[in-house]
């Protein structure tokens, strides 16, 4: 007890004047600060924090191909409803109607593949069979203008004998397992879209209804609303891309048929459809394939075929496409353009053929929601420049004239004058 005292004393007497004495500190026994209580729980939970996001990214790295197949479901989803919904509103099952709008899709796709299949196989054969004679004449040229000897037997000998043949030939034994593989894999992909789709688009009600369930009932009027614009527009989109192809195959149709190009009808339907739902580069891609079977027959056939796809491209940029699709997508040429490069930057091939129905649909949802005011009646509105720029020039010129008096102006240059001169006469 009398050490405790004399501590004490100490402290009162080390102190300042009028200061409370200081508290003792919360140092151990060694010396050092103590960790606070919080900090140990903090790092714990920064720790799960960073294995949850390491294992989120994972996880969504690893599914970003059953994603990205079920982003493409779900547009075709939107892009059926239209005909799945006329066909329920007459008492049909959804199910059944779904299941035959994806019958008649499988008919015209599996007719499609089959006519360009025997097309190309044709022109393959013809190519083959008439190869040897393409040789003859290159060979021949390759003599009588380089003054050399050389004979298709001798030149067979040497590339079955060579060593990079023989290298060529082993390694595509093992692209031959690769490029199964990549078939049987895009098989799979193909099944997984069509199961969801069908999914999607036969029990739409039911996932609308399952999603409106988690929604305060004002959420749920917006939810609603944005799902049909989807499907207006999406549906649109396809409907008008559709409606042009015919008119363009159509087209197409008619100018091969008139040249004797063989092949005319799959022509026609391979430009309609490459050329409205491959955007962008479809049109170049769809019409290469005409020209070069065109350039078999005759090379001007070939220069026909070419001016008519530049010209019949402008009429349907400029003429039919915005009839058609003035109601249904309604969006600027330069949005659907970046839209589409955007789109393939971020998701590919798919990227690019989603990209429009998405942007429309986004358009239209944030349409419902921005203010519109009157637009005031302004000549540059209009695209005009307003003529109040003279007025100076004007003003210099009756000061030339010594008139004493400037030209009229308009614009600001005039309210100006006016109120000047009504200064003066009250002057």
């Amino acid at each position: 007890m009398a050490s405790t005292d004399e501590t004490a004393q100490v402290g009162q007497q080390a102190s300042p004047l009028g200061t409370a004495p200081t508290r003792p500190s919360t140092d151990g026994p060694t010396g050092r600060a103590r960790m606070p209580r919080w900090l140990p729980r903090a790092m714990v939970l920064a720790l799960a924090l960073i294995a949850c996001f390491q294992l989120g990214s994972w996880a969504f790295h690893q599914l970003t191909g059953l994603l990205i197949n079920i982003l493409i479901a779900f547009f075709l989803a939107l892009a059926i409803e239209p005909a799945v919904s006329w066909m329920a509103a007459y008492g049909m099952r959804r199910g059944l109607a779904t299941a035959l709008v994806f019958f008649a899709v499988m008919i015209v796709s599996a007719g499609f593949v089959t006519l360009l299949g025997s097309m190309l196989a044709g022109q393959i054969v013809d190519i083959v069979e008439d190869f040897p004679k393409y040789v003859d004449s290159v060979i021949s040229w390759i003599n009588t203008t380089f003054q050399t000897e050389l004979s298709r037997v001798d030149i067979q000998d040497s590339l079955l004998r060579s060593d990079w043949l023989r290298r060529y030939v082993q390694n595509s034994a093992g692209g031959v397992l690769d490029v199964s593989a990549q078939v049987v894999g895009g098989l799979f992909q193909l099944l997984t879209i069509t199961l969801f789709s069908f999914y999607f688009a036969a029990d739409g009600p039911r996932l609308r209804r399952a999603l409106c369930s988690v929604l305060p009932p004002a959420r749920q009027a917006e939810v609603l609303r944005a799902w049909e614009i989807a499907v207006n527009k999406t549906g649109g989109y396809i409907y008008s891309r559709g409606l042009m192809a015919l008119i363009s195959g159509v087209a197409h149709y008619i100018l091969l048929e008139s040249l004797g190009v063989d092949y005319a009808p799959v022509l026609a339907v391979w430009v309609g459809l490459v050329s409205q739902f491959i955007p962008t580069i479809g049109t170049y891609l769809a019409g290469a394939l005409p020209m070069l079977i065109a350039f078999t027959v005759d090379p001007w056939y070939a220069l026909w075929v070419m001016v008519f796809v530049v010209i019949y491209q402008q009429f349907e940029n400029y003429v039919l496409q915005p009839k058609l699709t003035a109601r249904t997508v309604d969006v600027h040429p330069a949005v659907a353009f970046g839209s589409v490069i955007a789109g393939t930057a971020l998701l590919g091939a798919v990227g690019a053929l989603i990209a429009i129905p998405a942007v429309a649909t986004l358009q239209a949802f944030l349409g419902a929601y921005v203010k519109r005011y009157d637009v005031t009646d302004d000549p540059r509105v209009h695209g005009h420049r307003r003529r109040g720029s003279g007025a100076l020039l004007a003003r210099i010129r009756g000061l030339v004239r010594g008139s004493g008096q400037t030209e009229p102006v308009v614009g600001e240059e005039a309210a100006e004058g006016a109120a000047g001169k009504a200064v003066r006469d009250s002057s």
